[in-house]
């Protein structure tokens, strides 16, 4: 059975560093604090950021937050985000995604890059790009953070990332490569994906759709590193994109879901809030 890594666990310790990060900042004044921006009524979304609120509360993180009609125009979202770029007590800005069809996805580019706590914005992808990054997209940090904790090396490793968006696939691309990983990508128009998956050392799957994709242990090599970044609901229960009974057997670390990934998201989510409001004050907190 592979080892499990658990990410209700590692997000446990990093709270506790970030809790102290935030009575360190209040002591000079500065009490971080995470505007929420939701529009519309998208009930998977409304829990999401109620959870991430909730989260922020629990280590001393203030939230602001924003709900916003479904029929909201692009003009009067720009207007509530310069709003929360231009206020002093604001230092983060969270843009809930999916937003209705009527706002452009390029709206995350209107926060100011230094309140970007999901890394999104083109000024921040660059940054990560170049390899000098301020603020990183929340999952592909969590899988990084656990990778530390359970004291993984990926130098010179051959990893699969199924997966290809900027919010998980591509930043996280950079980041293994950047700490020497060899790194292939693969997505829906992948050809033989099944077959070459068996290759490779680490498999981080991020598809999110059961009925599309499911990650089989005849798919994966003895002793392999599994992430499963996806979330399905089937009958009502949460899954992944791993079949992890099978698999677990075969692999050497493998995440769970829900309990794996997921929580060190948002808790990724709060270090880029206490990061950011740092940054704004000039303060370095490594």
């Amino acid at each position: 059975m592979g080892k499990l890594i658990d990410g209700m666990l590692v997000s446990q310790h990093i709270k506790q560093t970030i809790r102290n990060e935030v009575s360190a900042l209040a002591n000079k004044g500065i009490k971080p604090c995470l505007a929420t921006v939701l529009v519309g009524n998208n009930q998977a979304s409304a829990t999401y950021v109620k959870n991430k609120q909730i989260a922020a509360s629990s280590v001393g993180i203030l939230t602001r937050d924003f709900k916003l009609p479904e029929n909201i125009s692009q003009e009067e979202l720009v207007k509530t985000i310069n709003e929360l770029n231009h206020d002093e007590n604001v230092h983060g800005i969270l843009i809930q995604l999916p937003l209705p069809n009527q706002i452009e996805t390029s709206i995350t580019n209107m926060v100011n890059h230094e309140k970007d706590v999901d890394g999104l914005t083109s000024y921040n992808l660059g940054l990560l790009l170049e390899g000098t990054p301020k603020l990183v997209p929340c999952t592909p940090l969590g899988i990084l953070e656990l990778l530390d904790f359970y004291n993984i090396n990926v130098k010179g490793i051959d990893v699969a990332i199924i997966n290809r968006s900027n919010l998980v696939g591509k930043p996280l691309g950079i980041l293994l490569m950047n700490r020497d990983a060899t790194v292939t990508f693969f997505h829906s128009k992948s050809k033989g994906m099944e077959d070459k998956l068996k290759n490779f050392d680490c498999i981080i799957t991020a598809v999110g759709d059961r009925q599309k994709f499911t990650l089989t242990s005849n798919m994966v090599k003895d002793g392999a590193i599994i992430f499963d970044v996806g979330i399905s609901r089937i009958n009502g229960k949460i899954q992944g994109d791993v079949d992890f009974k099978s698999v677990s057997e075969r692999a050497s670390y493998i995440t769970p879901v829900p309990g794996g990934v997921g929580p060190m998201t948002v808790t990724m989510l709060l270090k880029n809030t206490v990061h950011a409001a740092s940054l704004i004050n000039k303060i370095s907190n490594h």
